[in-house]
């Protein structure tokens, strides 16, 4: 009997003794909870980690609900890369599941705060409005529209993916000081770009873009909150249509992720075209990456906001 006992619970030493951080192929996995983390950690983890995206392409990502399956890939994963307060039901799972094994951007860089992004999608509300009682607390987590900050972000995961594989931590740092570079460069291509325009004022369908506002000192102008999905009440569509008029916008922006309907109201309304400003949380085009999204967002930019070239 202790003959059949000792292989059997050899066996169960060495399965709990994997804990799956590894795929079959020796690889690191790493679970991402949305683009811009699996960007940077498929790029600061090059060819010795696995990475996989909690939420689907085209997905859109603030709400995600995760699958049972999707549950067990954070049980099992070497590292789990979100950032805190962007997707409940993540962090959720995390703090369920993930052990010590979660890397949270958040706490890579100091962010900014969800209700001085949101202050600005409010006025014109009248006091005591949904919209009004329902405004964003805690932190904008659109880090990622900043390029330095995203870079911080990617020198950190590299010191987290160093402890858990330490074999490949100087490879790690490298790659993320390359990206680094990149990252510098476009955030000069922004500065530059944006140095010299008629308009600082960007009208866009929801506050994602307070990061990149305050990095390249432009001004926001949110149709509604952090909240994508929020509803603007009619007092706050008709004060955007009329700041939007004040400014003299010719451009309102709407994303890719998003219907452009409230949008296209306000530019019909004030006689401006709409187009597209990314905000990356998702992916619509697999040939796309964060780099080739970021250089359209800021021809988008140049162009609305009439910028010297």
């Amino acid at each position: 009997m202790m003959r059949r006992l000792v292989p059997a619970l050899l066996l169960l030493v060495a399965l709990s003794g994997c804990g799956g951080t590894s795929s079959d192929d020796g690889k690191l996995d790493v679970v991402s909870a949305f683009y811009p983390l699996q960007f940077i950690s498929e790029r600061v983890g090059g060819d010795v980690v696995s990475v996989s995206n909690l939420t689907k392409p085209g997905a859109e990502p603030h709400d995600v609900e995760l699958t049972a399956r999707q549950v067990g890939e954070i049980t099992d994963a070497g590292l789990v890369v979100y950032l805190s307060g962007f997707q409940p039901a993540v962090d959720e799972a995390v703090k369920q599941n993930g052990g010590d094994r979660g890397f949270d951007a958040a706490t890579a860089v100091e962010l900014l705060t969800a209700e001085e992004a949101d202050a600005h999608a409010h006025e014109g509300e009248a006091e005591g409005e949904e919209a009004h009682a329902e405004e964003s607390t805690g932190t904008d987590p659109h880090v990622w529209l900043d390029p330095t900050r995203l870079a911080t972000i990617a020198d950190k995961l590299a010191e987290r993916l160093g402890q858990a594989d330490p074999d490949h931590a100087a490879d790690f740092t490298a790659r993320a000081a390359a990206l680094r570079t990149e990252l510098t460069a476009l955030d000069g291509e922004y500065t530059a770009g944006l140095k010299t325009c008629e308009r600082r004022e960007l009208v866009t369908s929801h506050t994602a873009f307070h990061y990149l506002a305050d990095r390249y000192d432009l001004s926001q102008i949110g149709i509604t909150g952090i909240d994508p999905q929020a509803e603007p009440s009619p007092q706050r569509v008709a004060a955007v249509a009329a700041e939007a008029k004040e400014h003299g916008a010719t451009t309102i922006f709407f994303e890719t992720l998003v219907s452009p309907k409230v949008a296209e109201t306000i530019a019909s309304e004030v006689g401006a075209q709409t187009a597209v400003l990314d905000p990356i949380e998702g992916l619509t085009d697999q040939n796309a990456d964060y780099f080739s999204v970021m250089r359209a967002n800021l021809a988008a930019l140049t162009k609305a906001l009439g910028c010297a070239s």
